[in-house]
This record gives C-alpha cells, structure tokens and sequence, in this order.
C-alpha cells in the first residue's frame, strides 16, 4: 500500500504508461503562492472539530457508511414488495458450507476480487445519485462547463440519473486501461464519500463523471506504489486536458483539505459494507470448495500477516527503547555537568 501522494506533474514518463513524451506541465504549486494563497503541509493540518466527529464514516470506523444506508431505503421497498405481491425468492444460488464441505470465494479484505469490487462500488455511486438529498454542486465538477468529450451532450442527458450498468462501464474502462486494482476501488469509494461530506455537495447526473474520475486519480496515487499520472488518464479520456485534470486534483485536495489517510478500520468497513450491498442486491460472490491446497495457502497467508504484524511491533518497540535510552543519556550528562 503505497503511503505518498505523487505529483501531479512531473517531467519524466509515466511509469505505468510509460510510452509517450509529453510537453512540461505548469507548477501550479508556485501559481498558488503567487497568487497570495498559502498551501499548509499535510503534517500540519488538524482536522477541523466538527470534521473529527464519529459521525463521518470516511474518517470513523464506528461510522455507518452514507452507501448502505442509501440503499436501504429500496431494499426495503424491494422486500416488501414481494412480501405483499407474494413473489417466491426463486432458487437459492448462494452455498453454504456443510460439515463435509466448506464454500469461500476468492475475495479477502487484504486480496478483494477486483470485478466484484468495481461491481459492488459502482452499485454504490448509483444509490449516491439515486437517493440524493439535493443537487448541490461546484463548477469544477460539473459536465457542463467541464466536458469530458468535445462531442455535445445533449441537456435532457443531465436530466436523468445513470444506470448502473453506465456507471459500471464507466469505471471498469478506467481500471482496465490504468490496471488499478480493486483495494483502489474500495479508496476511491472512501474518498468520494469524503468530498460529499466535506465539500457538502451531492453527486448528480451534471457532476458523476468527474466526481468519480477525480476520486479515481486520487485513489490510484495514494494507494499504489506505481501510479497512474494525469497524462495517462488523457491517453484513456482522448479528449481530457491534463490541464483540466491538474485542475480538477487540486480542487479535490483542496476541499479534503488534504486528509488522504485511509485507516486501517475504515478501509475494512467499507469493504465488509461493500459486500452487505451485494447481498442485498442479489449480486452474489463466486463460491468454491475449500481443498486442501487452498487451505494450505490460506494458512501460508495468514502466517505471513502474523510475522509481519510481529515485526512491526518488535520495531516499534526497539524505536521507544532507544529514544527512552537517549534520553537517559541526556539526563544522566546533564546531572553530572
């Protein structure tokens, strides 16, 4: 998991897309200075008080994430609407483990099936838009005045709110053309929830795209080691600038206020809510056998996890050990001067 925010500009070739040159991109660090504005670094923000309340799920593990309590209002129309029409539930297609066979699927909250997760996200960015508040916006992220294509785009399209399956094609062509993975799904999820939060905006036929992309870019460089840069979202949207693209991360920070970290426990949360989506919505995970080779790398895997949770803490205990030895050190100088 990569830890650093990269650059959007930068002189040398993208190390993912790495087969093209481009012209040198602006500083838009020394722009903002210029105009007067002052960028404080990361260590030293403190999240706002009214931010730091439990009740913003991006930030809070104990938090109930804005997605699944969207979606529930039509899955509970769902259900009773086959209650009183008394419709059967059909063939049951999910297995269950018995006591000769066990049945797992392939996706683990450290390794997640990377088409599930792109499935079950975008299922989540629809019940955004679906069961909106209101259609609050800003005008770096709405459509309109940002096109993503020079085709026109006809207003009755920002009338009506996408389907799933248009949102869904949406993100799997990014993720197929970046090769991102799905861990960068469940972040971008987060941040996207972050920025409704923050910014208190909603996200709405006029501003989905954009919205979704800029969380994308995002997710992709603060988790993966090797990110994807703006240029090589442009190769993928032939008719993006990277300009509009600098343009549009910066505001992104900007109204995160540049609180990128992802716990641990809230990463967790939005995957196992992820998946409390899917089963509402029928979309099932493929289920397998446990065999004896599977549960062997199961364990291999859980072994692995334990000696490095181990290793940290031997680390972080020889670290306290040596600033408390330090400073006795220090002490003991200064008691005998």
């Amino acid at each position: 998991m990569g830890t650093t925010l990269s650059c959007c500009v930068s002189p040398n070739a993208s190390p993912k897309l790495g087969r093209h040159i481009r012209p040198a991109e602006p500083d838009y660090e020394s722009e903002i200075y210029e105009a007067g504005h002052h960028l404080q670094h990361i260590s030293d923000r403190e999240m706002p008080e009214d931010l730091a309340l439990e009740s913003n799920p991006s930030d809070h593990p104990r938090a109930s994430t804005i997605f699944l309590s969207k979606s529930q209002t039509d899955v509970r129309e769902k259900r009773k609407s086959n209650h009183l029409n008394h419709v059967s539930p059909g063939q049951l297609t999910k297995k269950y483990s018995s006591c000769s066979t066990i049945f797992l699927d392939d996706s683990t909250v450290s390794q997640p099936n990377l088409r599930t997760t792109v499935k079950c996200v975008t299922l989540a960015i629809y019940y955004h838009i679906k069961n909106r508040d209101a259609n609050r916006s800003l005008d770096i992220f709405d459509e309109r005045s940002h096109p993503l294509t020079r085709e026109k785009v006809p207003e009755e399209y920002f009338k009506h709110d996408p389907e799933h399956k248009f949102i869904y094609r949406f993100v799997r062509t990014l993720f197929s053309a970046a090769q991102l993975t799905a861990e960068c799904a469940i972040v971008t999820l987060v941040y996207l929830e972050r920025l409704l939060t923050y910014a208190e905006i909603d996200i709405c036929p006029t501003n989905w795209k954009r919205i979704v992309l800029g969380a994308i870019l995002l997710a992709s460089k603060v988790w993966d080691d090797q990110a994807v840069w703006n240029v090589d979202y442009c190769q993928i949207l032939k008719d993006i600038t990277v300009e509009d693209m600098n343009e549009m991360e910066r505001h992104f920070l900007e109204l995160l206020q540049f609180n990128i970290n992802v716990p641990a426990s809230v990463y967790a949360k939005y995957y196992f809510d992820l998946r409390s989506l899917a089963d509402d919505n029928n979309m099932n995970f493929l289920y397998s056998p446990l065999s004896k080779e599977r549960a062997q790398n199961l364990e291999a895997i859980s072994r692995l996890c334990e000696d490095k949770y181990k290793d940290l803490c031997r680390a972080a205990i020889r670290r306290s050990f040596s600033a408390d030895h330090f400073t006795g050190i220090r002490r003991s100088n200064a008691i005998l001067s």
